[in-house]
């Protein structure tokens, strides 16, 4: 078998429809359904618009033999601009294991530090267990509690990184 083509791209309209189907799909295979859980968040119906570089975001696509497999996004968290968020990391089942939820961490990570965020703050569910190792590989820690302003009152995983 030959190796699987991936590629990683900036959000654009087109790829609304089938990223707003994945994180749902995957919010509901963990149990993030319902208010207080990131696939309920207005942004999730029209990514390309709540993700763009004037607003200091970004949400990458990935991509998978040409097809959608997941995304992840970063943002702005509090007011200051120090803190940013690492949001929607969310990828189908058979594209997980192949490094893409590093590789599209890492590129967010390296966006917010151009962006000159001092830290990076994710919120997510103790049964995201892959997702919880890979945060802590890229030096993510263990909060005790969300940090003020959190709008995911369901997750019970916080964690924070200097970049």
């Amino acid at each position: 078998m030959s190796n699987p083509k991936l590629d990683i791209v900036q959000v654009s309209p087109e790829h609304d429809a089938a990223i707003c189907e994945i994180i749902k799909r995957v919010g509901e295979e963990y149990g993030a359904v319902g208010e207080g859980f990131g696939p309920s968040d207005a942004e999730v119906s029209n990514m390309s618009q709540y993700y763009s570089l004037d607003t200091k975001s970004l949400y990458l696509v990935a991509l998978l033999n040409n097809e959608i497999v997941g995304g992840c996004g970063i943002a702005p968290f509090a007011e200051d601009g120090k803190i940013c968020e690492l949001k929607k990391l969310f990828l189908l089942k058979e594209s997980r294991g192949l490094g893409l939820g590093k590789k599209l961490s890492i590129q967010c990570l390296e966006f917010a530090k151009q962006q000159g965020f001092e830290q990076c703050y994710l919120d997510t569910l103790s049964n995201m267990s892959q997702a919880i190792k890979l945060y802590e590989s890229l030096g993510f820690e263990h909060l005790s509690s969300p940090l003020l302003g959190t709008v995911h009152s369901g997750c019970d995983v916080w964690m924070l990184k200097q970049l």
